[in-house]
């Protein structure tokens, strides 16, 4: 693995500037790696191998490219034990959840864009008209730490399905599983300058791939305030941007719902990846006949999971990412004025962590009701009837995801009412292969399956 060099053009390069960036383990603070620390030139020379990769992989049939990606899906599952080694050194997720997720999840996805590629569907007829969908040419990847493999498939397999050349940048935070797919892919054999990789930062290189004027598209998961930036410095050519931002998302639990199931389903949810998960159900709703008994459960669940060394099979809460993200996490709960009923256990001296903590009787107009805390951080929230839980949940700036707990017709209903991009039923399972996005400021687009390679995609209309 070269993790001293970029990858451009099919080959392993230094960067321009020569300087290095240090990745750190969140368990025990210690630096394990460095990589380059990209620049605009070095972004300038990956743009230049894609654009000359461009006719070639668009022109490519896409059943081929379907083979290929079968071929990196190959390579890279060979690579799951250090995937999810890596993942829990560079981000500290617990070993389980890094080889069920981190690692599992990427392959899953890979193998779905292998199949949908292998096997395209007919082109459309429309009257006299063919309906087309063409690459719609270069992509930019900016991707962020949290899911820092899953996050670079999501985007990476679809724009290659679709016949776009990527230029990739991972999170500085957790780059170095990013290496482990390059490496991949240059085992599959992928064509030079059809996936390059420009580790860096964001103000440096995500910004020099958010404006560059050779990048068709720009594909972004991050923050809210950071998704802003990218669309307005996109904009200004007339980009396509495909973004994947925060989230505040609801868990309603019904009057009629099996209560401790769908109490410990939820604190799960809130508490994967050690909160650090953009769908995650940090608001409970629960209808106050079942109020006082949701919130002892939900706290008994809380101070259950032990925290500690990612390694360890008995761990079930990792660190968070760095020492910043564990301070303003910790600003949040020292700020919040809600009762605070789990979240005073102890946690190791060494490391980021932060204590799984639960809130009750928290105002829904309240700041740890309305942020992103992005930390193992629950809040509850009585509501009286299906309409006011509705209004409670839709009570957010974001719209990511949700869940709904009850009589499944009564739950289907109210899914319907909520204004988010996915609501999962009585803890129905994630599907990789429907569509994943937000509506109002979770983002623009959708990733993964059919939907996610369309993103990708103009639609052109021939008429004969």
């Amino acid at each position: 693995m070269n993790r001293d060099s970029l990858y451009i053009g099919g080959r392993w390069v230094p960067s321009a500037a020569g300087r290095t960036l240090p990745v750190e383990n969140p368990a025990t603070e210690e630096i394990i790696a460095h990589v380059p620390a990209g620049t605009a030139e070095d972004v300038d020379r990956a743009v230049t191998a894609a654009r000359a990769a461009f006719d070639d992989w668009a022109r490519t049939p896409m059943a081929e490219r379907g083979a290929m990606l079968g071929k990196l899906h190959e390579a890279l599952s060979a690579r799951a034990g250090d995937i999810a080694r890596t993942v829990g050194l560079e981000l500290g997720t617990p070993l389980k959840v890094a080889k069920a997720v981190q690692a599992g999840l990427p392959l899953t996805v890979l193998r779905g864009y292998a199949d949908l590629a292998a096997n395209p569907a007919a082109e459309e007829s429309i009257g006299h008209s063919l309906i087309t969908h063409e690459p719609v040419g270069v992509v930019g990847a900016i991707t962020p730490w949290n899911y820092p493999l899953h996050q670079v498939v999501a985007k990476v397999a679809a724009a290659l399905a679709a016949g776009c050349p990527v230029v990739l940048k991972p999170s500085e935070l957790t780059p170095l599983v990013a290496y482990l797919l390059l490496d991949a892919a240059d085992e599959a054999g992928l064509p030079p300058g059809v996936l390059n990789l420009v580790p860096g930062t964001g103000p440096e290189v995500g910004a020099a791939i958010a404006a560059h004027p050779d990048v068709d598209m720009v594909s972004f998961t991050g923050s809210t305030a950071t998704g802003r930036a990218v669309s307005h410095a996109a904009a200004d050519r007339i980009a396509k941007v495909s973004l994947e931002l925060g989230g505040k998302s609801a868990n309603i639990i019904l009057a009629g719902a099996e209560l401790t199931k769908a109490v410990k389903v939820g604190v799960g949810n809130a508490f994967l990846n050690s909160g650090q998960t953009c769908t995650a159900w940090t608001r409970m709703l629960v209808h106050r006949s079942y109020y006082a008994e949701a919130v002892e459960l939900a706290a008994a669940t809380a101070e259950g999971y032990r925290t500690g060394d990612p390694f360890d099979e008995a761990t079930r809460l990792g660190p968070l990412v760095s020492a910043g993200q564990r301070d303003r996490v910790r600003g949040f709960v020292e700020r919040a004025t809600a009762r605070r009923v789990a979240g005073a256990a102890a946690v190791p001296e060494k490391g980021y962590f932060v204590a799984p903590t639960v809130f009750a009787d928290v105002d829904p107009g309240s700041e740890l009701a309305q942020e992103e805390i992005f930390g193992p951080v629950l809040s509850i929230i009585p509501f009286a009837d299906d309409d006011e839980a509705v209004r409670i949940a839709n009570n957010s700036r974001y719209g990511l995801a949700g869940g709904v707990w009850g009589d499944p017709d009564r739950a289907l209903a109210v899914a319907r009412r909520m204004r988010t991009g996915a609501v999962d039923i009585n803890g129905a399972a994630f599907n990789p292969v429907a569509p994943f996005g937000g509506y109002k400021q979770s983002g623009i687009g959708r990733e993964l399956g059919s939907y996610g390679m369309a993103e990708f995609q103009q639609t052109k209309a021939i008429q004969r």
